[in-house]
């Protein structure tokens, strides 16, 4: 008799039991979602830097390292084109002079590079006044692309900036746009060559042009048209735009440019000269794409190259871009093991959820000609359930591109604000050693109280940061 009501009782007594553990562990789950995104551990040797003291309309930076010396760095950056130099591997920086054009009122669109002697070079774009909005080409004032030389690495600069290409201020002039400076500081015959990439606007299209030069950045060929496909004539969906290049061990030169729903890819094997038909390596999203905060944003592509080392008898090249092909924006790359004949699918660089509803966005890629390792640096905002905050995060690959490892880089987000961030990011690397570049967005309560109402998206709240990681360190995490 007592068996019979035992284990009865001993039943009720489970299932009352259960029911209330599961019900305490779903208050829990309410309370504390296991969705929730982990922190991603810090960079190894994790360092930001401020280079601009106070805030102002300061974007769209790049950075380069000196193969000759890789304790020296120079970041140039707009507006107008600025230039900080660092000689002891990024740990203290100084300003240089004499880089903005003092002829022009506008000066931007900058880049850097080092040649094979440790000079450093300049690129930008200057202009007194823009054409119609988006519609460079209409109504354009003189412009033109200029490059500037430092022959103690970035210090000091030469007062003469020689002309790429310049027009006076005429009817119907094109509106040269967003220049790429590339240089060879490999041994093959073309060693020290400087190679320049760029759109121009005109009333009725979009191209890309190129210039060389053989002499230091002194004097520059004739550009000549390298899109084989011409782009639409704004700086918007449908244009050629966002030109970068890289060079091989025997010279050739690499280039990729965003050309509507699609990345296009071209090589020159005589030092520039000439160039294969241009053609489509990867589909895309459209480039131009919106990010709440910001006024506006893209996700034109980079190409590096990794030098051939063990399995590999050919240099491995590397393209990234971003695009919203999942909903968010999310960063991808792409590698070719056969001078980009072919490409292997898209592996996506940003490790949150898939279809998150965040965005990850201005990519820029540098790989490590020592080790051959891929570095991405890019916008990050998964800390933030909103997609409103931003970081900033690296992303590492040393398995060729099949898989990329993401560190934090800031912890402390911003907000954008609604304001002009910039076209682009920067990241240059030298033996497990990275150095990025990006702009930020600091609330100015005294800027933004000295604009007016309407014009507050106009006041002066962006700095430029450097941050740099040493993998030759052990990460940790925070």
């Amino acid at each position: 008799m007592r068996r019979i009501i035992f284990w009865p009782l001993v039943f009720l007594f489970a299932i009352t039991w259960l029911t209330a553990a599961a019900w305490a562990q779903s208050q829990s789950s309410k309370a504390e979602p296991e969705t929730a995104p982990k922190p991603l551990p810090l960079a190894p040797g994790a360092k930001v830097i401020n280079l601009t003291a106070a805030p102002g309309f300061f974007n769209e930076p790049s950075i380069a390292v000196n193969p000759k010396d890789p304790q020296q760095l120079v970041v140039a950056w707009q507006i107008n084109a600025s230039v900080a130099y660092s000689r002891d591997g990024g740990g203290s920086w100084n300003t240089a002079e004499n880089t903005a054009p003092k002829d022009y009122k506008v000066s931007g669109d900058v880049s850097v590079a080092y040649g094979p002697d440790g000079a450093a070079y300049l690129c930008y774009i200057a202009f007194d006044k823009l054409g119609t909005t988006n519609y460079w080409g209409h109504n354009a004032t003189r412009n033109g692309v200029f490059v500037r030389r430092s022959p103690d690495g970035g210090k000091s600069w030469e007062k003469i900036a020689h002309a790429v290409i310049e027009h006076p201020t005429t009817p119907g002039i094109p509106f040269e746009d967003k220049p790429y400076i590339v240089a060879d500081t490999t041994s093959s015959p073309y060693s020290g060559n400087l190679y320049i990439g760029w759109t121009e606007f005109s009333l009725e299209k979009s191209v890309i042009l190129f210039s060389r030069s053989s002499d230091g950045g002194t004097t520059w060929s004739a550009p000549i048209e390298i899109s084989t496909h011409e782009g639409l004539p704004r700086d918007d969906n449908g244009s050629v735009e966002g030109f970068t290049g890289a060079v091989a061990p025997d010279g050739t030169l690499y280039a990729v440019w965003a050309d509507g729903n699609n990345i296009a890819f071209a090589s020159s094997r005589d030092g520039g000269k000439s160039f294969a038909p241009s053609h489509s390596i990867v589909d895309t999203a459209p480039p131009y794409f919106d990010v709440a905060g910001v006024e506006r944003s893209n996700g034109f592509p980079q190409i590096g190259l990794a030098p051939a080392s063990g399995l590999l008898s050919t240099p491995l090249l590397y393209v990234t871009w971003s695009d919203y092909r999942n909903g968010d924006v999310d960063v991808f790359s792409a590698t070719s093991a056969n001078h980009g004949e072919s490409w292997n699918p898209a592996v996506r660089v940003n490790s949150d959820g898939l279809h998150d509803g965040i965005d990850q966005f201005f990519q820029w890629l540098a790989v490590d000609p020592k080790t051959g390792a891929a570095n991405v640096v890019f916008y990050d905002r998964r800390g933030d359930p909103q997609n409103s905050r931003t970081t900033v995060t690296l992303a590492r690959s040393t398995d060729g591109g099949k898989t990329f490892v993401n560190y934090a880089w800031t912890r402390e987000p911003f907000e954008g604000n609604k304001d002009f961030i910039g076209d682009y990011t920067g990241i240059a690397a030298w033996d497990g050693r990275i150095f990025g570049v990006w702009a930020e967005e600091v609330a100015s309560a005294s800027a933004v109280a000295s604009a007016g109402d309407g014009d507050r998206h106009r006041a002066p709240r962006t700095i430029v940061r450097v941050g740099i990681a040493d993998f030759n360190k052990t990460a940790t995490s925070h």
